[in-house]
């Protein structure tokens, strides 16, 4: 089973418990990922949050159930999740641009979203470099923060540490811990074991003795996809990533494998800054591989 039928199998868990407390690690675990992978994953490829998709489709549905006679806008707000008129009245106008007590009158225009449906996209005008390599575990010592909630509600907390990092002189610090032979600063995404939150390191890999200040953290041995993007800026490169997400992941053969992603700055190049993202990869069981 390839990564479009899998994402389809978690859209029909999604239809199919739609009235239910959804929770995320039981969608991601359709997919064979972390959430953080999935829902980085769904709003790549989607180019809309998991919540918002989810809230988009209940409010879809909401409509139809307050055109019913049956139902009341409380027995609506219920079976949707909703504690209160107050709650799903705002939910509802956030999809739908009016009150739900307006949906029976004639003439009011309210939105629908169906259910999506993934498929395979012919893209790739611009080609991504990107070689394969398998690496043993590895230490790396830096600050982390932890991260809670939607993918796209990250970048926030995100430039706040390096700023604060920046400022306090740790990214200096740590880049006098880097070897010779290590790469730049990395940024390490690790989910953590409860599935409901995870760390983002701001690191350098090294074998030295570190302060207490720091912390370490051994990133176990994976095989990784690595991109590598020259002359890029950080903003690029972030695009960059989408398309390795929703463009090269999907057809390559591969599966995430459930472990950290990486961010290196790796050196100052001839046309600017190299950067690379690595992607820890598997290959699919013989019982999920697809038969070509």
């Amino acid at each position: 089973m390839d990564w479009i039928e899998k994402m389809n199998e978690a859209i029909i868990y999604i239809e199919q418990h739609i009235t239910d407390t959804l929770n995320t690690e039981d969608i991601a675990k359709i997919v064979g990922c972390s959430t953080y992978h999935f829902q980085r994953m769904f709003a790549y490829m989607t180019g809309v949050p998991l919540s918002e998709y989810i809230r988009r489709r209940r409010m879809s549905l909401a409509v139809v159930d307050l055109k019913s006679d049956d139902m009341k806008i409380i027995d609506v707000a219920l079976k949707y999740g909703y504690q209160s008129p107050t709650a799903f009245n705002r939910a509802f106008q956030s999809v739908h641009g009016i009150a739900p007590s307006l949906v029976k009158l004639d003439g009011v225009s309210v939105k629908s979203y169906s259910p999506l449906s993934f498929q395979m996209v012919i893209k790739g005008v611009e080609s991504l470099e990107f070689r394969i390599e398998a690496k043993e575990a590895f230490r790396v010592v830096g600050i982390s923060i932890p991260l809670y909630g939607d993918f796209e509600g990250m970048a926030e907390p995100v430039e706040q540490v390096w700023k604060i990092a920046g400022n306090n002189g740790t990214i200096q610090k740590l880049k006098r811990l880097i070897g010779k032979e290590q790469s730049g600063l990395l940024e390490v995404m690790i989910p953590d074991e409860n599935a409901e939150s995870w760390r983002y390191l701001i690191s350098v890999a090294t074998d030295a003795p570190i302060e207490e200040s720091l912390e370490e953290y051994i990133v176990d041995a994976y095989t990784w996809a690595i991109f590598s993007y020259e002359g890029k800026t950080i903003e690029e490169t972030q695009d960059l990533g989408k398309r390795v997400i929703s463009e090269w992941l999907p057809t390559s053969g591969y599966e995430y494998d459930n472990g950290p992603d990486i961010s290196v700055h790796a050196k100052e190049g001839t046309a600017g800054a190299i950067l690379e993202y690595w992607l820890p990869i598997k290959k699919p069981s013989k019982s999920e591989a697809k038969i070509l």
